[in-house]
């Protein structure tokens, strides 16, 4: 890989910053490699976590994009980021919404044994969520929650013995943050070690 994309495509900044921001899908996938780069950088600079290492986007079996290991226990984190058109301002407050989904369907079983065919993430897929929040805030911050507190998928067309494995596919998200998120990781990783 080329040290200096912008040489080797022959490209000038405000041509690349012209092009990224006339497809917003095109942004979207870039904020969201920046997010997990940030929150990998953030998470290394923490003398408490051991290791941090990104799985594969292919790997089926293995969900979430980032894992920690802390006090010897892996975990795995799954990094969504606010879709734009959804953030809203009033009285000193952000509300908006973000994407919590698989980027395809596929069969997956449940706990009780079911099978579905699915987007929905499977409740206790991956262990920690992390939003990242520059949509709202113009910083690399991130909002973090445990899998097993977010919503569950309201989707009608699953029985209610499934839809308490599935995740909602879109989730709310306020700055000040409301619960189930946290600013701090710790606090949720250490309850979830």
């Amino acid at each position: 890989m080329p040290s200096n994309l912008f040489r080797y495509w022959n490209i000038a900044p405000d041509e690349l910053s012209e092009i990224i921001d006339q497809r917003p899908s095109l942004r979207g996938m870039i904020e969201g490699y920046i997010a997990e780069y940030k929150l990998k950088k953030m998470l290394q600079s923490d003398a408490r976590i051991k290791e941090v290492g990104k799985y594969n986007n292919h790997d089926r079996k293995k969900r979430g994009d980032l894992f920690v290991v802390y006090k010897g226990k892996k975990i795995g984190i799954e990094v969504k980021g606010l879709q734009t058109v959804t953030i809203q301002k009033a009285q000193g407050k952000y509300f908006g919404k973000f994407q919590c989904d698989a980027s395809d369907r596929r069969r997956v079983t449940l706990p009780n044994g079911t099978v579905v065919e699915t987007t929905c993430l499977k409740v206790g897929e991956f262990d920690l969520l992390a939003v990242n929040l520059f949509g709202f805030l113009r910083e690399w911050k991130f909002a973090f929650a445990k899998n097993q507190d977010l919503p569950r998928t309201e989707f009608s067309g699953y029985a209610s013995e499934v839809r308490r494995y599935l995740l909602a596919t879109m989730m709310e998200i306020t700055w000040p943050l409301k619960p189930p998120f946290e600013e701090n990781p710790f606090k949720l990783i250490d309850e979830i070690v």
